[in-house]
Formats: C-alpha cells, sequence, structure tokens
C-alpha cells in the first residue's frame, strides 16, 4: 500500500516538472477616476491647493489691484491667526479629536501675560513664558480628561471652552490693557507686531512665525516616529496599540502642544491688535475659523489623513475669499456662503477619496 503511494507521489511530482510556477493574476485596467482617486487619497493636499490657484486666478482677473504685493501682504497677516491656530487644530484632528477650546486657550493666554505683567509687576519675558506654560497646561488637561477618562473630546473641549472663557472674565474683571500701556511699559508683548518692509511692503514678524511652525510641523508628522505614531492613533487606535504604540500618552502630548499652540496664537494676537482684550472674538470664532482651515484644507475628520501645509492652505483660501470679494465690492455675505459651500465640498470628496483605503 505505502509503495503504491509513493509510486503515485513520485509520478505527481515528475508531471509538475517543467510546469508554469507563477501564479494566477487578475488585473482590471483602473480608469481616470479612480487613477485620480488614488492619487487625491496619497496627496491630501492637492484639493486644497487646486482650489487656491483657481481661487487667485479668478479674483486676479475680477479684481485689478489684487496681485499687488501689498494685498497678498495683507491676506498673510489676516491669516496669521488662524494658521497659528490651525496648527494646534490639525494635529488634534489628525487623532479623530477636535478641539473646541482653541480660541478660549489663545484669549486666557494673552490676558495672562498681560495681567501677570501688569498686575504682578513680573517682567514681561517672564510673563510670557509663564502663559506659555499655563497655555500647555490647559491643553494637556484636555488629553487627560479624553486620554485617561475615555471622554469624547467634543464634549470634553465644548466644556473646557465655556469654563476657560468663563475663568478669562472673571480673572481679568473684564479688564484691557491699552495698546499704549504695553508699548511702553512691556514691549516684548507686541514682539509679534513688529514688522519688516521690503519694498515698501509691510510684513508682519507674525507672518513668518506661522509658516515657521508650519513648516516644522509638517517635517515633525511626515519624518518622525512620533508623528507617524499620531497618524496611527487616528487612523486605528485599537491596531495602534497592538503595535505598541502608546496611544494614551499620544494622545495627551498632542493636545498639550496645541495648548503651547494656541498660547502663541495669544501672544500673537498681542502684537497684532496692540492690546490685551479679554472679549477678544478669537474666544468665540477661533474654534470656528481654525476648524473651517483644517476641513476646507483636505484634513479628515476621521483622523489618519491630511497634512498641515493643507490646512495652510484651507486658511488661505479663506483670506483670499474675503478679500478678493471685498475687491470686487460684493456682499460680505457672499464669503460665508462661499466658504460654506467649500466645507461641505470638502467633506464630500474626502468621503469619496476614503472609499480607496475602504
Amino acid at each position: 500500500m505505502s509503495n503504491d503511494a509513493r509510486s503515485v507521489s513520485g509520478s505527481y511530482e515528475a508531471g509538475l516538472k517543467g510546469a508554469a510556477e507563477a501564479v494566477a493574476e487578475f488585473h482590471e485596467p483602473e480608469s481616470a477616476l479612480k487613477k485620480l482617486q488614488h492619487w487625491l487619497h496619497q496627496t491630501p493636499s492637492a484639493v486644497p491647493m487646486i482650489v487656491l490657484v483657481v481661487a487667485l486666478l479668478v479674483f486676479g482677473v475680477l479684481a485689478d489691484n489684487f496681485f499687488k504685493a501689498g494685498t497678498l501682504s495683507t491676506i498673510l497677516q489676516q491669516i496669521a491667526i488662524v494658521g497659528i491656530l490651525g496648527c494646534a487644530q490639525t494635529i488634534v484632528v489628525l487623532t479623530a479629536g477636535i478641539d473646541l477650546s482653541v480660541g478660549a486657550i489663545a484669549v486666557f493666554s494673552s490676558v495672562l501675560m498681560g495681567q501677570i505683567t501688569f498686575r504682578y509687576g513680573v517682567p514681561a519675558e517672564f510673563s510670557i513664558v509663564i502663559g506659555l506654560i499655563l497655555g500647555t497646561a490647559m491643553g494637556a488637561l484636555n488629553g487627560i480628561l479624553i486620554a485617561r477618562l475615555r471622554l469624547p473630546p467634543f464634549i470634553v473641549t465644548l466644556g473646557t471652552w465655556q469654563i476657560l472663557l468663563a475663568a478669562n472674565f472673571i480673572y481679568s474683571a473684564n479688564e484691557t490693557i491699552r495698546s499704549s500701556d504695553i508699548q511702553e511699559q512691556a514691549a516684548a508683548l507686541q514682539l509679534w507686531g513688529g514688522s519688516i518692509n521690503p519694498g515698501g511692503v509691510k510684513v508682519l514678524y507674525a507672518v513668518f512665525l506661522m509658516i515657521a511652525l508650519v513648516a516644522v510641523m509638517a517635517y515633525v508628522l511626515r519624518h518622525t516616529a512620533w508623528g507617524r505614531h499620531v497618524y496611527a492613533t487616528g487612523d486605528d487606535p485599537a491596531a495602534a496599540e497592538l503595535a505598541g504604540v502608546p496611544t494614551r500618552r499620544v494622545l495627551v502630548q498632542v493636545y498639550a502642544l496645541a495648548g503651547l499652540f494656541c498660547a502663541i496664537a495669544g501672544w500673537v494676537m498681542i502684537g497684532r491688535f496692540g492690546s490685551v482684550s479679554p472679549t477678544a472674538s478669537t474666544g468665540q470664532l477661533g474654534n470656528i475659523q481654525s476648524i473651517t482651515a483644517v476641513v476646507i484644507g483636505g484634513i479628515s475628520l476621521f483622523g489618519g489623513r491630511g497634512s498641515i501645509v493643507g490646512m495652510f492652505f484651507g486658511a488661505l483660501i479663506v483670506g483670499v475669499f474675503e478679500m478678493g470679494l471685498r475687491l470686487v465690492g460684493t456682499d460680505p455675505q457672499w464669503t460665508f456662503f462661499l466658504i460654506g459651500v467649500l466645507i461641505i465640498f470638502a467633506v464630500a470628496v474626502d468621503q469619496w477619496i476614503r472609499k480607496v483605503a475602504g
């Protein structure tokens, strides 16, 4: 019986000699639309970049003085604070979270810097450091509540937004510190309001700070282990944990870093507006503006996909629309209308692109 089995086996193996060893493959030709979908999935900042270029061309044709250096410089100055808040919002959204407290942290940090200087006589430089540390602590508190207590980011940051705004008004007693007083006694607080004037065009230091932060974070997110951990945490936290990523620690670090960026934005606010005001509109609108820049910038609200450069393009798109429509002379409400359309369009495109990963 065994001899017969060996005989059959030997015959079978002999018959295989010379047979093709390649595994059967089936190739379905990709359509142009499918190729576009794959390309957009691999290059998330492409859509906002295309929208930005089209907007620049359209307003360049409609408004004669749109491409003047002064106009473009003004757009960059107007988005400086939003761009820095957008850096904070970007890293949070990449982890599939959201931070509704970014504006409140920025305003409260600016108030702390001003009040510590003028109320307690602390040198402005030390007050700035204290304000940056406290802003980082506010962000870390969000991270601890979300990562350690497993509370939803939306609920946590909605709550801390209200708490921080109230604390801001209570601590400051609604007192505004005037620009002239700051200029005379604490010039360091207005550092980012300084400017250079190449060719007679005013460019604030704050613009260079925003661009530097975007560039640094773009490198960190794409070329460091920590950046890859941020993407992994947002894409699939369960799989990331199995792969050894300390997801809870990453979340606390992300929210703490977001708090630091918000405090930097608060410092920039003092230089940009001159005064320290607890009623600054950023406290109410900063979260919406930063989320708008992130969404239009092609960063997925589901986490794990997007680019901080895309956020920068998103902030620029908003600035270009606001300035372009103003120069054309249209009703300002059209700005909100078109930005709303862009937000819905961006989310729809994100859903379509995510089908590739699915």
